[in-house]
């Protein structure tokens, strides 16, 4: 009997994965915990619809992430901190503070936990960091630290 799981059930498969059991298996232990449901013509047209909206929704999420990461490759933000006579900054630039910045002064939004800092920038410099924006698509910032 082909049924449709409507959550994980060891040994058999994953929620919403198509797979063929024994008609005792469906009948007595996974229908009546609610487990999966017969595989008919109405459930298959259900999982095909939702599989295709879940692609798309990754289509869109990954090509918006694309048009971002082209926006941030010409971007570059400058960040004044006042540092003390040995030319340490006090405190270190933060990826809140970058996120700020692109948002304020170029009105790209990225989640701060998005941007990756390799070490503390604690000193005035160029820094190329990267963007991690959608699984396989990264942007770069340049950040440029000046005094203030």
């Amino acid at each position: 009997m082909k049924v449709i799981l409507k959550a994980d059930v060891k040994g058999q498969g994953k929620k919403d994965q198509l797979i063929e059991v024994s008609d005792g298996y469906a009948r007595n232990f996974l229908f009546p915990r609610k487990l999966a449901i017969a595989a008919d013509k109405q459930a298959l047209t259900e999982l095909q619809n939702k599989q295709a909206a879940e692609k798309h929704k990754i289509e869109t999420e990954r090509a918006a992430a694309l048009d971002t990461a082209k926006v941030l490759e010409g971007i570059q933000i400058v960040i004044k901190m006042g540092a003390g006579a040995d030319g340490k900054l006090y405190g270190s630039v933060t990826a809140k503070e970058i996120a700020e910045a692109l948002a304020n002064e170029h009105g790209v939004t990225v989640d701060k936990r998005k941007i990756a800092i390799p070490e503390p920038i604690k000193t005035y410099g160029n820094f190329d960091l990267d963007v991690r924006l959608y699984n396989g698509v990264d942007g770069k910032i340049h950040l440029i630290v000046t005094e203030k």
